[in-house]
């Protein structure tokens, strides 16, 4: 299993939306940088990540699992976009902000800490763990 990061705003696609669609999920569309699309085209249904919230928040609020994998984007007739479906999995009990991410030394060379515009990111093992740790979540 592969990890990651996925970004939104929350008045765009909040983390209460994407809850709500269930175990359906949602396609993670819109993405228009190839190195996240590039991302998105390696996820294998069952790859979990971060439901981040950008701009004011900055934070990560929740997990995700990659329900759908690689598909066109339906969002544009451009073939050159894809995207995947992504559910809920479950809240992070205390949220982990970008502050914390970069406060705390084992993420220093996080994507998240280095890179905080990619909209789509790999997490290592190693992240997952120490950010789960933070925001209270065990699987």
């Amino acid at each position: 299993m592969a990890y990651w990061l996925f970004k939104s705003e929350a008045n765009t696609w909040s983390w209460e939306q994407q809850v709500a669609k269930g175990d359906a999920g949602e396609e993670w569309d819109g993405v228009r940088n190839y190195q996240a699309r590039n991302h998105m085209r390696t996820m294998k249904i069952g790859d979990r990540g971060f439901f981040y919230l950008s701009q004011k928040d900055k934070k990560i609020v929740g997990i995700i699992e990659v329900c759908a994998e690689s598909h066109p984007d339906s969002s544009t007739e451009d073939a050159r976009w894809d995207c995947v479906d992504i559910k809920a999995v479950a809240p992070l009990p205390t949220p982990v902000t970008l502050q914390m991410c970069k406060d705390d030394e084992r993420l220093k060379d996080m994507v998240l800490v280095n890179n905080t515009r990619l909209s789509v990111q790999p997490v290592s093992d190693a992240e997952w763990q120490i950010i789960c740790a933070l925001g209270g979540y065990s699987e």
